[in-house]
């Protein structure tokens, strides 16, 4: 029964990290102004909501528009990435591996797949990859690596202080 639940789990774990996986290529097959199309759009749905960004001249909007719409692409890089960490190292959770060669798993393979997709990118029309990106990206998975680690040690002191008690 508990076999069936992990492979379950594998399974689940491997679809979404393979859907994360497509949604990036998506994104790096745009061209650059597709892509900055819909950046340009989020930024702008986002800095619309401030009123201090609101009263302001036409003119003085565009610097604070173009600053702000770099920062959430790199957010974009930095969060998707994260999701990354999360589902590989989950994913390499349910198996009997120490944990350092998780992480040293999670991590490379996270940034291997960030420099194929920098590289992916320089086939796009008006994109260019970027070394930036891949330390942006690396550092995602990074933290999905470490939020991993801390959901497991939780999970495993919450265990650990149930049995004690029953």
């Amino acid at each position: 029964m508990r076999i069936d639940k992990i492979n379950i789990l594998r399974s689940i774990l491997i679809i979404l990290l393979l859907c994360t996986f497509f949604i990036i290529f998506g994104f790096s097959s745009q061209n650059g102004e597709q892509s900055g199309g819909i950046s340009r759009k989020i930024t702008e749905v986002i800095l619309e909501k401030s009123d201090r960004y609101n009263k302001l001249e036409e003119q003085e909007k565009e610097p604070i528009l173009h600053r702000t719409e770099s920062i959430i692409r790199k957010m974009a890089h930095f969060s998707i990435y994260t999701v990354i960490g999360i589902l590989l190292m989950g994913l390499l959770c349910t198996y009997k591996i120490k944990n350092k060669w998780r992480i040293v798993i999670t991590i490379v393979t996270g940034m291997l797949y960030a420099i194929s997709d920098e590289f992916h990118q320089s086939f796009s029309p008006g994109r260019t990859p970027k070394i930036t990106d891949v330390y942006i990206d690396t550092l995602g998975v990074f933290l999905g690596v470490l939020l991993i680690l801390l959901i497991v040690k939780i999970h495993d002191k919450y265990i650990h202080r149930k049995l004690e008690h029953d």
